[in-house]
Parts: C-alpha cells; structure tokens; sequence
C-alpha cells in the first residue's frame, strides 16, 4: 500500500469517528461559575460495544486524565470539581464546578469500543473572567504639579477581567490619560487608568466618568467621579451699596470665602490696623454696624484660614452726610422704565386686536355688499342743501345774485317722476351762465364728498353714465342717487 493510500484511509477514519463522537468544538464559561461539556457516541453498527469513557485534558502537549467511567471498574474522578452529569457509556457529559482559569484548556472525549478500538472528539474550553469595576478622585491641591507635569486626578480600574477591559474617559476638562495593563498569576488581566490635569480651584468638584467596556458586559459601565481639588480660601466682601449715612440702622458687610477644604475660621479687622469701631459686632463672617458714624469711614478687611492658608479681601467704607438718592432714583428709573415697557407693549398689543377686529368687520362688511345693493341709504340732497345754501349766479355786471335751490323729495317719488323732475331742474350751465360749465369743472363736488366720508362704499358702486342722465351740457348727478 503506498502512502497516499494511506493517507487516504487514514482521513476516512477521522471522518467516521467524526461523526460517530459529537462534541461542541469550542465552549465558554466564566470563572467561578460552572460549564457542562456535551459528549455523545452515536455508534453506525449495533454490534459495537463501549467499553469505557474518558475525559482527558491536553495539558503542554501531555493528556491527562481528569474523569474515567467503566461499567466494569466503576468511576474515577481525581478532581471533587469535576463529575460525570450522568454515569452513561453513551452521554458521558462533563460538569466542571466554580470554573478556575486553570481549568481552561483542550479537553478530549474519547471512547474505547470493541472491535473499532478508540475514538475521539475534542473541546475548547474558553474561559471568562468578569472584572470588578471600580474608579475614584485622587485628591491634589493648587500648586502639586511642577513645572509641565500634570497629577493623577482620578483613577479607573478594572481588575481580575479576561479578556481585558477597555478603559475612556469623559470630561469637559482638558487632560491626559496614563494607563496599565497587568497579567495576574491566575491568568485574569487588570487594567489601570490614571486621568491627570493642572490642578485649578475651578476643577475642584466637576465630574468625570470612567467608562469601562468588556466582553462579560453587553453594555460598557459609566462610573462618574466628582474631583477633589484642594486650594486655600478665596475671599470676597458683599452688602456695600454706597449708601451708609450719619446714623443709618443695621449696616451688614459679609464676608464669603470658598475652598478646599471650607474655612475654618473668619477674621475682620481695619487695614490701618486699628481697632474696630464700639458701634460694630462681629458674628462669624458677618459684620453688623448697629449705627453709622465717622468711624465706620475706613476700609474693613475679612480674612478666611482653611488648613492650606489664609485669604483676604478688603472693602473702603465711604460715610455720607446724608441718604444718597442717586442710586434710588436710579433704581426708581429702572422700575419706571420696566412698567413703561410692559404698559406700552399691552397698548401696542390693544391697538393691534382692534385693528385686526375692524379689518375683520370691514372684510366681512365688504363680502355682504357685493351680493346686493348697498344696505345704507345716504340722506336726499334735500338735507344738506337747506335754503342758505346759495349758489351764485355771474352776470355780466359786477353785481351777483343767490339762487336758492329747491329740495325734492327724491325718496317719495318713482324712477319716472324723478326724471321728470331732474328735465325741468335748472342746470348748472344755465345758472352760471357761459363761463358756468368752466367754472365748475375746477369746484369741487361737494355732495359726492359728503356721501364718501359717510360711506366710502360708493367709491366703488358707480353706474355707468347714460344720456338719460347726464345730457352734453354738462349736469354732474352725484352716484348716492341711482340707488
């Protein structure tokens, strides 16, 4: 037999045994916890026998055993943590209990049978460890970095993971990031990171997050820490509003500091380094002028001492003679001119309203002309023309004459008897004689004026001019009367 005959048989024995011992090619399980290890032996010939099981682990090229199982010789079992899930020549699956990282591995399922001999099926088990999660501050102070080199803020670790973790961070600070990767003896893996900035008073309680991701986690885990920057009190003097007079009541300075850590005592003295006035009382960080006096006309100052220091701030007094009302009025202004500004916003506001509302009217008042005649009846020309109202007649000598004009009750009468009327009403021609017709294109109509202003509607309902009406010589019928 040749060698690739060989070889070939060879392969075509793998493949059966293959498929005669079915085994997970590869299983994970986390450490402490515990995993099963599937094995079956599905035999094609009823006339093969089993004979035993083993359970071997393929440790630096050697197998060792780990679980025996004969129906003959019973069961062996070196490890209290590892045992048959059930004592069964045909299912003989592994239980391994509180899974160490020592327990990862090549494992091998192999039966001996009669007469086909020894078959096998391997299984990789892959372990995972989940990390225990943890960050914190590292408190610094103003001034603990030298020169370039900033200090470890805050600190991240992720301990005791496989695979390792994956450690960011999250700041609205400027800063850099040191991290440490560390393989433990028991084959787990602990990651370290160091956030690092120039330490301000302003850092001092903002929050960073440590964010960890990992393969034992289906989401990463935000973990916030609020920082701790140290540094000595920071001073300031409130309550002065250039307004302490000879003999005002209960005057208040107040004196605040911030640090880290908080003040622990306060101290107000003069800056000249005399005494405080007998009208002053001191309580903490608070000073009170019972009565305003010429000695209160100084310049006060408030010291603040935490463990890293002392502070101070100072503030000059001024003492008037008198109330000053400048501020007051300024601030008297300052109101007057808010309730101006409120009140002229309402007015605007009204004026807007009722201007929308009468352009509402209008539209609507417009709609319900146009699908008749107009509802409003201006007054006959008998009402405006009362007999004082005289047109002048010109003659050819110097001396002029008043005509009256004869009302007609235009309402009373039909369509016919008002053209009767409007053939025998003198014309305007006639009245004012050659020069009439001239004259009167430049005098304005007084009638049509009046019915606009009463109702501007007759601007646009006009009727189209007719012989009947209005002959050549001119007569002028104001529109109000076709209605």
């Amino acid at each position: 037999m040749g060698p690739r005959a060989a070889l070939l048989l060879l392969s075509l024995a793998c493949s059966c045994s293959a498929q005669k011992v079915k085994v997970r090619a590869e299983v994970t399980g986390y450490v402490g916890q515990d995993v099963t290890l599937p094995c079956t032996y599905s035999p094609d010939n009823s006339d093969i026998k089993i004979t035993q099981v083993t359970w071997m682990k393929e440790t630096g090229g050697k197998k060792t055993n780990v679980a025996v199982y004969s129906p003959n010789w019973g069961k062996n079992l070196p490890n209290p943590r590892i045992s048959f899930l059930k004592e069964s020549l045909q299912e003989p699956t592994l239980v391994i209990k509180s899974l160490m990282m020592t327990d990862e591995g090549t494992y091998g399922c192999e039966f001996a049978t009669y007469p086909d001999g020894n078959e096998e099926g391997t299984t990789r088990l892959i372990l995972l460890a989940e990390p225990r999660n943890s960050a914190a501050a590292v408190p610094g102070a103003v001034g603990d970095a030298v020169g370039d080199r900033e200090i470890t803020v805050a600190n991240c670790t992720s301990a005791n993971g496989k695979p390792p973790s994956d450690i960011t961070w999250q700041s609205v600070l400027p800063g850099n990031v040191s991290t440490r990767v560390i393989n433990n003896t028991d084959g787990t893996i602990t990651v370290n990171s160091q956030y690092k900035i120039f330490p301000t008073s302003e850092a001092n309680g903002k929050t960073v997050t440590c964010i960890i991701a990992s393969r034992t986690a289906s989401v990463p885990q935000n973990i916030p820490v609020v920082l701790s920057i140290q540094y000595p009190p920071e001073v300031r003097i409130s309550g002065y509003d250039d307004n302490w007079y000879i003999n005002r009541q209960q005057a208040e300075l107040t004196c605040t500091a911030s640090g880290n850590p908080p003040p622990s005592k306060y101290e107000w003295k003069t800056a000249s380094g005399q005494p405080l006035p007998n009208t002053v009382d001191v309580v903490g960080n608070l000073l009170v002028v019972k009565t305003v006096d010429n000695l209160v006309n100084t310049t006060f100052l408030c010291q603040a001492t935490n463990s890293l220091g002392t502070s101070s701030a100072q503030l000059e007094v001024l003492v008037r003679a008198s109330p000053n009302t400048a501020g007051a009025g300024a601030t008297g202004g300052i109101i007057g001119g808010i309730i101006a500004a409120i009140v002229g916003i309402a007015v605007v506001a009204t004026v807007v309203m009722i201007w929308k509302q009468q352009r509402k009217n209008q539209t609507l008042k417009d709609d319900d002309d146009l699908e008749g005649p107009p509802a409003y009846k201006p007054p006959p020309p008998s009402v405006k023309l009362q007999p004082q109202d005289m047109v002048p007649v010109h003659k050819e000598s110097d001396s002029e004459e008043s005509v009256p004009l004869k009302p007609i009750p235009f309402e009373s009468l039909s369509r016919a008897e008002v053209d009767s009327e409007m053939q025998n009403m003198p014309l305007y021609q006639d009245a004012y004689g050659d020069q009439g017709l001239e004259h009167s294109e430049h005098m304005p109509s007084t009638e049509d004026d009046y019915l606009e202003q009463i109702n501007p509607i007759y601007n646009d309902l006009s009727y189209p001019a007719t012989d009947h009406y209005q002959d050549s010589r001119g007569f002028v019928m104001s529109k109000a009367m076709y209605v």
